[in-house]
């Protein structure tokens, strides 16, 4: 058994993109055409999340599942993937395709309040595309390490660029661009915490 942290071993599928593809893999097929339906796959899962919103008693400030997703697809991709297809998200929304929260598009958006958020995507799905080729998708407790500090990562970035553009004070940026955030982002992790380890557990059964 692998330890978490630990590399996989050379034979050992890094990702659960890679168990799918090797299922799927036909002779003849190109792996780049196979990454490449990937990356897109994952965008697209992306922009259909950013649709599903909703607002809490406790904030004006909507909720969707466009950041579970920008976690879950990088898990799911890896690294390279992941990030690539983060990047294909926030370019499509930056040519005009109405896939960012609530349908927005556009470059006012990108370079706009939100914008460090977006880049920030393209960075946390590196970032725990790298943690889940280290295992720490394979059990609950890693999971959860995973999607906080990914979650974290978009926070770092996407928060400054808030109190930079609106303006707002640091305390006050910190309030409306995380904290309000943090009760949906904990049971989102809590939610692939039992999601993504119990495919895994599935997947070794089979």
């Amino acid at each position: 058994m692998t330890a978490l942290g630990a590399r996989r071993a050379v034979t050992e599928p890094a990702t659960l993109a890679d168990v799918l593809t090797d299922a799927l893999a036909r002779p003849g097929v190109s792996p780049l055409i196979r990454d490449g339906v990937l990356v897109a796959a994952g965008a697209a899962l992306t922009a259909l999340a950013a649709q599903v919103s909703f607002t809490a008693p406790w904030t004006t400030v909507p909720y969707t599942l466009q950041t579970g997703s920008v976690l879950l697809v990088g898990t799911a991709l890896g690294p390279r993937r992941g990030a690539l297809s983060m990047a294909l998200y926030v370019l499509a929304g930056a040519f005009g395709f109405p896939v960012y929260s609530q349908g927005a598009s556009g470059l006012a958006k990108l370079f706009g309040y939100t914008g460090g958020y977006l880049f920030g995507f393209v960075l946390a799905g590196a970032l725990v595309g790298w943690l889940a080729e280290r295992r720490w998708d394979r059990s609950p407790l890693g999971m959860i390490g995973l999607m906080a500090l990914g979650t974290l990562l978009i926070y770092a970035v996407g928060v400054p660029v808030l109190a930079l553009v609106v303006p707002l004070d640091p305390w006050t940026a910190i309030y409306q661009g995380a904290i309000v955030f943090l009760p949906w982002d904990a049971l989102k992790a809590a939610v692939a915490a039992g999601l993504i380890p119990l495919a895994w557990s599935f997947i070794g059964r089979r």
